[in-house]
């Protein structure tokens, strides 16, 4: 059993392109259909990292494997050009271009861009597009490099929510993981971010790590709950094909992560951080207050619209999805001749449309309404409950505390 989940930009790792000629155009830019009338976010990838992390397979790159086709600041120019030609293309729809609720700026390690490029990146932003009242104002770092006047600075600048990558308190966990951040760092970070007014501040963390042991688990939600925070990301750890981490599972230097150790960690962690004041809203979330929730996030799982702007990022808009270029050089280049710097689009059919949203609104706990399912769905949803993995409530499909860790066996139950 394993509770799995996505790091808080889950624009990185969007639903995959569905296969087939019908609904998937690789070769032109994205036809563009009008918003879909919920919540408008936008989402910047930063794609620097000092380091690579050795279970990470997101589109990242180092100084030594870019050499000189790309650098922070020929990112920046053709950001500012990827969200005017955004911005030129939405108001060109029948429908004025929603006001932004929330921006999340993720990567990658965008704490390398500095205080001043983060502030840079969102002066772009209200540059095209119209902030709303209250906007959530999210930027990922790493704790390394952070300090108390990069806090100050991102928070003059208008960000409003911080999120750290912890992962683990414990040094050797770490050093599995190939992350280069001190233990106590992180805490310390998160301490730094209050203390510069920020209100929201998030922790993630990984567990299940080769090595890891119950008293690691504890010594980091120790760690976490000192720290004083309104959110916690955990999510169990997922050898993905292609990293140094599969790499060495492969060769039999480290074991592959087992499935009760990770139920069983995941129901430590839901428990330590619920007698805290806690409480889950999705399977992998976990937030003090309704305030405290990641409303980016939700407007992915409620379905929302959304620009990702950056290398590799994906956008959807009023059912078009799109997805940019991956490498750095190759994204400027396609910026500079006046073009959203897609690499593919794909207009989702009703059907995929279901299954996106079963998928992700089945995770929340605010459930899945009945009413979004077809009659096979209210079967199988039957059959769910039958099985002690979810319950209903007001018309609502809730999953049990035994769901959350079978959340992906409940999704394909309900579309089979």
């Amino acid at each position: 059993m394993r509770a799995t989940g996505h790091t808080e930009g889950v624009t990185s790792t969007a639903p995959a392109p569905t296969s087939g000629p019908a609904a998937a155009d690789d070769s032109a830019a994205p036809v563009l259909r009008d918003f879909g009338g919920g919540p408008f976010g936008i989402y910047i990838h930063v794609p620097f990292c000092a380091t690579r992390c050795g279970y990470c397979d997101f589109n990242t790159y180092t100084a030594g494997e870019l050499g000189s086709s790309s650098s922070p600041q020929s990112w920046f120019e053709a950001l500012r050009g990827e969200l005017a030609t955004a911005a030129r293309e939405f108001d060109a729809l029948p429908t004025s271009t929603p006001a932004v609720e929330t921006v999340f700026v993720g990567g990658g390690t965008p704490s390398l861009l500095g205080g001043d490029g983060l502030a840079g990146v969102l002066d772009a932003i209200r540059d095209n597009f119209t902030l709303a009242p209250g906007a959530e104002v999210t930027t990922e770092s790493n704790p390394e490099s952070t300090s108390p006047e990069f806090f100050e600075r991102l928070r003059a600048a208008g960000y409003t929510r911080i999120s750290l990558g912890m992962q683990s308190a414990a040094q050797h966990v770490l050093k599995i993981l190939d992350r280069t951040h001190t233990p106590g760092r992180a805490v310390a970070a998160a301490r730094e971010a209050r203390a510069a007014g920020f209100d929201h501040v998030n922790l993630d963390l990984i567990y299940g790590t080769p090595g890891e042991t119950d008293a690691d688990l504890d010594a980091s939600l120790d760690a976490v709950l000192s720290a004083g925070v309104d959110h916690v990301s955990a999510y169990s750890l997922i050898v993905e094909d292609g990293t140094a981490l599969a790499r060495r599972v492969r060769r039999g230097e480290l074991p592959a992560p087992d499935d009760d150790v990770l139920a069983a960690r995941y129901e430590r962690i839901d428990s330590r951080l619920a007698d805290a004041g806690l409480h889950w809203y999705e399977v992998s979330n976990w937030a003090a207050s309704d305030a405290g929730r990641c409303r980016h996030n939700l407007g992915y799982w409620d379905g929302g619209d959304w620009l990702g702007a950056g290398p590799g990022a994906h956008s959807h808009v009023g059912g078009v999805r799109w997805w940019n270029v991956k490498h750095p050089a190759r994204y400027a280049d396609q910026v500079a001749t006046g073009g959203l710097p897609a690499a593919g689009w794909e207009a989702l059919t009703d059907e995929e449309r279901y299954t996106e949203r079963v998928m992700l609104t089945v995770r929340l706990r605010t459930g899945l309404p009945l009413d979004d399912l077809d009659a096979d769905g209210r079967a199988a949803a039957a059959k769910v409950v039958a099985d002690g993995l979810a319950e209903i409530v007001a018309d609502r499909l809730l999953l049990t505390d035994r769901g959350r860790l079978l959340a992906d066996g409940v999704v394909r139950t309900l579309l089979t």
